[in-house]
């Protein structure tokens, strides 16, 4: 998949960003700075807001944001003008590319953009999948295309799976970055005390998965850009001795193409996914095993784009413009 950019629009958008600070992101890594500077080659303004700038006012979504300049520039690279109240229909699209957590604030974010969308605003991705498709729990519905896994509170389903699996992942439901990820044999001395820790003495559900050799080959991360794989992905390889592939955990970025397994399983997913509106998804595999479906905020664009020569920030944006068929 490649950019068309002779798919020219004839209608300058109002796009509003909902991100964290942006003077926190990574100039070199962030997917969203690379979403904001497509945006702005094809001629569409940008605003910029945090999730706790969105209020209501007598049922009507307003916001508090700020008209924002990028630049590619890593010494000065956005300009903020001051920020002004304004409803959000004054907006064409969002985008919601708040980080995890997804916590009670990012879920009242999303009730909140409930309102944009039923007063005619795109919302991308879709408020209220994000909210039904938990990154975990959503993979569970492509049971046939991942390695063994429950979901579970209780540690002795947990203990009679690690002794059928022998070799098995634990993590929670809401994690991000391979935090709180643990391997776990049977045998491990530490068995109780993580899934004590884990499951919040039995009180929370956590994932418990078949550990996955081909890991050392990469945690490979898998876009799809309004229902359209990308070609290539990025594997995140660990550092020796290390489970997680997660770039967070020091994990290494390899850009490659995707196998005919990973594809397969990509287009199983694909479908899905924009039927639910979710037009930026990064897919997780290990060994063609679907590990999560990732919908908040997914990331790998600039490393993708910087090894393969792709442009996937400006396929996303056309796909915008041809969604409001501009």
């Amino acid at each position: 998949m490649s950019a068309d950019l002779k798919s020219l629009h004839t209608k300058p958008l109002n796009i509003l960003v909902i991100m964290d600070p942006i003077e926190y992101v990574n100039y070199k890594k962030d997917t969203t700075l690379a979403m904001m500077w497509s945006a702005s080659d094809r001629g569409h303004t940008l605003g910029y807001c945090q999730q706790h700038d969105l209020w209501l006012d007598k049922g009507q979504l307003m916001v508090d944001a700020q008209a924002i300049t990028v630049r590619r520039d890593p010494n000065d690279f956005y300009t903020l003008a001051d920020s002004v109240t304004q409803p959000i229909t004054d907006y064409d699209v969002i985008l919601m590319r708040k980080d995890p957590p997804f916590n009670m604030r990012f879920v009242y974010a999303t009730y909140m953009l409930d309102h944009a969308k039923a007063a005619g605003v795109l919302v991308v991705n879709d408020p209220q999948s994000i909210r039904d498709c938990n990154e975990k729990l959503f993979a569970t519905w492509f049971s046939e295309s991942m390695s063994p896994t429950i979901v579970t509170s209780k540690q002795a389903h947990i203990r009679k799976f690690i002794a059928e699996q022998q070799d098995v992942i634990v993590k929670p439901l809401d994690g991000m970055g391979g935090t709180g990820i643990f391997r776990l044999t049977e045998g491990s001395p530490n068995i109780g005390a993580t899934l004590e820790m884990l499951t919040e003495l039995e009180t929370l559900p956590i994932m418990a998965q078949r550990y996955l050799p081909e890991i050392v080959e990469g945690d490979k991360r898998v876009l799809i850009v309004d229902g359209e794989v990308v070609d290539y992905s990025l594997a995140r390889i660990p550092m020796k001795g290390e489970t997680r592939g997660n770039l967070a955990a020091g994990g290494s970025g390899v850009a490659m193409p995707l196998t005919d397994a990973e594809r397969e399983v990509a287009l199983k997913v694909a479908p899905i996914v924009k039927e639910k509106g979710l037009m930026f998804v990064g897919l997780d595999l290990i060994g063609a095993r679907i590990t999560e479906i990732n919908v908040t905020s997914p990331t790998c664009v600039r490393e993708i784009d910087d090894q393969c020569g792709t442009d996937i920030a400006t396929d996303f944006i056309i796909a915008i413009e041809n969604k409001l068929k501009l």
